[in-house]
């Protein structure tokens, strides 16, 4: 089982919203392609189709993860320790570099933020989860292990 924050369940519904709105514009775009003629040399009509079957999948994809996952009860939690949602300053004890993160289930993509999202899955969000202001947790990353104190929950 997978746990979001109630945001994030709002975004996957959101897009899912989003995907649903583009069935009618596909097909359309489908059907005018098809009208062109040769079905085996119509680059638009494939092109269509593959567009269809990408946004089709992506909602069967979004349907599961809203239907498996669990909103997470930030009341439950206690306000010292690290869970979904926390906004984190960390300290790179190696480095001394002070930086803000976001624990959340999926990342956005967006870098416009002043946190940097860490999954829960990541090393650095499996580190962070539970910790609390004072812990120095250790991050087994690619380039080799990793120190930050936590510094403050936000």
């Amino acid at each position: 089982m997978e746990f979001i924050t109630a945001d994030e369940r709002r975004q996957l519904e959101d897009k899912l919203a989003e995907l649903k709105a583009q069935r009618p514009i596909l097909t359309k775009r489908i059907a005018e392609a098809r009208a062109l003629g040769d079905l085996k040399e119509n680059a638009d009509y494939h092109a269509a189709r593959d567009d269809q079957g990408l946004n089709e999948a992506e909602i069967r994809r979004l349907e599961d993860r809203i239907k498996r996952a669990q909103v997470a009860d930030e009341s439950d939690v206690p306000k010292d320790i690290v869970f979904l949602g926390s906004v984190v300053k960390l300290r790179d004890v190696d480095a001394g570099d002070e930086d803000l993160y976001k624990l959340v289930g999926e990342a956005t993509g967006r870098f416009d933020g002043d946190e940097i999202e860490v999954t829960v899955g990541s090393p650095m969000g499996e580190a962070l989860m539970k910790a609390r202001v004072g812990d120095v947790v250790r991050v087994d990353l690619p380039r080799g292990t990793k120190r930050f104190e936590v510094l403050e929950l936000m």
